[in-house]
């Protein structure tokens, strides 16, 4: 019995300890890091460094280039879906609801 009481005793500690340490560790690396700000107007700069355009073309040029990105991961995604319906048996199309 008292090695139970040891055992949970020890086991509340080190969870208390842990989370102190991961909270301590968690805030020293989000403070590091740039803000998502930062990092929104340092990928529009590295898009066009000579600055020939103004924030409004940078960012409509930002949209575009992330809707490609999302209609090929949508093509992807269809993909894979197929496949895994004609290994699975499955070979009528389901429709998302």
């Amino acid at each position: 019995m008292s090695q139970r009481d040891g055992f949970t005793g020890g086991l509340l500690l080190g969870a208390l300890v842990g989370g102190v340490v991961g909270g301590v560790v968690g805030a020293l690396a989000a403070s590091r890091q740039n803000s998502p700000e930062e990092k929104n107007n340092a990928f529009l700069e590295e898009e066009n460094p000579d600055g020939g355009e103004n924030p409004e073309e940078r960012i409509e040029t930002a949209r575009r280039s992330l809707e490609g990105k999302i209609a090929q991961l949508n093509l992807a995604i269809d993909d894979v879906r197929q496949q895994l319906s004609s290994v699975n048996g499955n070979h009528t199309e389901q429709e998302d609801a």
